[in-house]
């Protein structure tokens, strides 16, 4: 079990190298956001989710909209479902209280390496465990570093730092890019954020743009399905 550990967390070290840098980034944002180092580390340990983490700093302003940052990250989230899902086989033998520490853990790059590592070989829920402690080990480290940089940082602009949000969310948006049964919703998604962000302002769009963009992909998907069994 120990040797699945520490094969887990050094199969991820490669890309948690990347992870330590965006999250840099992400604690520089909260020096900008007047988000405290204390607060940050609640961030990282009660929450651990990059791209949800990144939406919150983003939302986080003196009057806190806790309803709207909460169903932006749930949304963001979501696709957790599917990854739990389809880790079912590896948790067949596990107890509820390894599920629930071990998927804490869980992130989309130490998952995408266990599922790959699976078709060669047979695995524990321990390589997976040692490999999302690998991520959060250098997404912690990351976010600290930044804080720590941006205390001296007075004009993040200067350092084309205040486009770093637009940035980070640009390359993991292509990142998840499967194919182009993705175009259509992400247009309708990404009209729907403008549409609403015009007349409604504040940050409801995100949560209304995603739903929408959620549905209209699974009604595509279920009459591509009909079509198929026709």
């Amino acid at each position: 079990m120990k040797n699945e550990f520490n094969d887990g967390f050094i199969a991820n070290i490669p890309i948690a190298i990347s992870v330590f840098a965006y999250g840099s980034v992400l604690g520089m944002l909260c020096v900008q956001k007047d988000i405290s180092v204390y607060e940050l580390v609640l961030m990282n340990v009660f929450i651990f989710a990059g791209s949800a983490q990144f939406v919150m700093v983003d939302m986080w302003s003196s009057t806190l909209d806790i309803i709207g940052i909460t169903l932006a990250a749930l949304m963001i989230n979501l696709r957790y479902f599917l990854i739990g899902a389809s880790l079912n086989d590896l948790f067949m033998n596990s107890s509820k209280k390894e599920k629930f520490k071990f998927m804490h853990f869980v992130t989309d790059e130490c998952w995408a390496i266990t599922m790959n590592r699976l078709k060669h070989q047979e695995l524990s829920p321990t390589f997976l465990f040692g490999g999302g402690i690998c991520i959060f080990t250098f997404w912690f480290c990351g976010t600290i570093l930044g804080f720590t940089l941006g205390e001296f940082i007075s004009d993040p602009a200067k350092f084309g730092l205040d486009f770093a949000f637009i940035a980070i969310f640009t390359a993991l948006t292509f990142g998840m890019y499967k194919g182009k049964e993705n175009i259509l919703p992400w247009i309708v998604t990404a009209l729907v954020a403008v549409i609403c962000e015009h007349y409604m302002g504040g940050k409801a769009y995100i949560v209304i743009a995603a739903i929408v963009g959620s549905l209209f992909a699974a009604f595509l998907y279920k009459e591509e399905s009909s079509h198929v069994r026709v």
